[in-house]
């Protein structure tokens, strides 16, 4: 039987012997969850060190190239402060992201004790990640560089040598956002220190030959221009997956959305903290999570192969039932009421639904009491 992409669950399993518990480690001990999280990944390190280095190197032109030989004393302070300022908190915000455990769920929970402790009821699952040998919650993806489950993982990322998960995620835009501001600050200093060079005689705008200047200028600026577009990308596309609450692995998979739907802002304050206040732009900063919901191990089952209980249309009449009506000048009106036909009467569509289209409660729960096993599923 083919189950079709919307029901990503597969390998149902009917008794739970799958679960093979002698070959599960056992969840580390509670004196071994407060060590450092730090992922040795070769690539990651490397990708790691480099970053530190360009972000020292922007310095190293920045200061003793453009600010130091200038004779505009106030103009160097505020710049050189600006961005050392910036720099300290792009390179903590790094920091914090490359050194804060994301999220992962305990490794070797999928144990008979545990599952127990779930206190399962017929119809409902959880799910076991046979990589890690863990009992998922919601929302969870494997990690294969990580090597653990990540709770509400966005990405992998190289540059931070670590997953983007629920507990690091604004140690990440945090990071992103600074990178971005002293890519644009010295962008704004190298050109104006090539107007200033121009005017005056290049022996005089640095301490270094007018060809060592030159190049390092050129470096800068092509360093500074391509971490801009970079890491703005990556600021937007982070803010636009905080505020749909959709990850990037869940945007990709076109998963079905299974949890509440929040506000914009309630969705910000839940990744930088409740309330809001200074401490959001602080990588030093642990964001208070607040009444966040917590992601459960356990979940009801889906009903395979269901069909859509809405008549499907096409782009177009979808276009036309949003804007209001036949295609006009109105579709641009803000102003412009929407001239969408109503829907029948509840009553019409309950009479033209077929009987066996429809459950009473009763039913429902005959149908749930059914499975009396507990049901497992592998993703």
């Amino acid at each position: 039987m083919m189950i079709t992409p919307v029901h990503r669950f597969r390998d149902i399993e009917r008794t739970p012997e799958y679960l093979q518990p002698e070959k599960c480690v056992p969840p580390p001990s509670r004196a071994s969850l407060g060590t450092m999280w730090f992922i040795r990944d070769g690539c990651g390190i490397a990708c790691a060190v480099v970053t530190w280095m360009l972000v020292f190197y922007a310095d190293f032109v920045v200061l003793l190239v453009m600010l130091v030989p200038s004779r505009d004393y106030v103009y160097s302070v505020i710049n050189g402060t600006l961005f050392n300022t910036l720099a300290f908190l792009a390179l903590a915000s790094h920091f914090r992201a490359m050194l804060t455990d994301p999220g992962a769920v305990p490794k070797g929970n999928a144990t008979k004790e545990f599952i127990e402790s779930l206190q399962l009821k017929p119809g409902q699952v959880v799910y076991k990640c046979p990589k890690c040998c863990s009992i998922k919650p919601d929302r969870a993806h494997h990690c294969s560089v990580c090597k653990r489950c990540i709770r509400k993982m966005d990405h992998h990322c190289p540059w931070v040598n670590n997953c983007v998960g629920e507990n690091n995620q604004k140690y990440f835009v945090l990071f992103t956002m600074y990178i971005a501001l002293i890519s644009l600050h010295a962008l704004i200093m190298v050109g104006f220190h090539f107007l200033y060079c121009f005017e005056e005689d290049w022996t005089k705008c640095s301490s270094f030959s007018p060809p060592t200047t030159v190049i390092l200028l050129i470096l800068l600026c092509f360093e500074a221009l391509l971490f801009l577009i970079f890491t703005s990308v990556m600021f937007g596309t982070q803010v636009h997956s905080i505020c749909t609450d959709e990850t990037g692995i869940e945007q990709l998979k076109k998963e079905e959305r299974r949890w509440a739907k929040k506000t914009k802002w309630m969705n910000m304050k839940a990744v930088f903290g409740h309330p809001f206040s200074i401490a959001w732009l602080s990588p030093f900063a642990t964001p208070d999570q607040g009444k966040a919901d917590p992601y459960q191990y356990v979940g009801i089952e889906r009903l395979k192969n269901q069909k859509p209980t809405w008549e499907r249309i096409s782009g177009w009449e979808g276009m036309k039932l949003a804007f209001g009506g036949a295609f006009s000048l109105g579709w641009f009106n803000p102003f412009s009421n929407l001239n969408c036909e109503s829907p029948p009467p509840a009553e019409a569509a309950a009479a033209a639904a077929p009987a066996s289209a429809i459950m009473t409660q009763e039913e429902i729960e005959q149908f749930l009491a059914r499975d009396v096993a507990v049901q497992v599923l592998h993703e």
